[in-house]
């Protein structure tokens, strides 16, 4: 699997085939509860570091989702409009929300690791 880089608040943003693919944790996921409802941005939306992306809705709770890059939406899982339990069961695969065509790489260096992101779950 290629690396994966972390927010605080738990997205999740991977490089493929030179563009950001944006999702949630697994522990985000869980946290959550039954996901119900996914809102994903528009193709062709610019966004900044940590900016608005998205939002998800649970069981138990609403939350926003931050674009964890800087960059434009080119594609956007759509098979979560009828199926958002995906998150729930394959937050790393088939839960994805958004691709990002990235402004500047070198906002990853921002982001925690997967190592830190570890530890960073540990202090919580």
């Amino acid at each position: 699997m290629a690396e994966i880089y972390f927010t605080k608040e738990h997205e999740w943003v991977r490089l493929q085939d030179g563009v950001g693919v944006v999702g949630i944790s697994e522990h985000a996921a869980q946290e959550l509860g039954d996901v119900t409802f996914v809102e994903l941005p528009k193709i062709g939306v610019k966004v900044g570091q940590f900016d608005l992306l998205g939002s998800i809705e649970s069981v138990k709770a609403a939350s926003d989702i931050f674009a964890p890059v800087s960059g434009t939406v080119v594609k956007v899982n759509g098979e979560l409009e009828g199926a958002p339990e995906l998150v729930n069961e394959s937050p790393w695969d088939r839960g994805w929300m958004a691709w990002l065509e990235l402004d500047d790489a070198t906002e990853l260096e921002k982001l925690m690791t997967e190592e830190q992101y570890a530890c960073y779950l540990k202090s919580l």
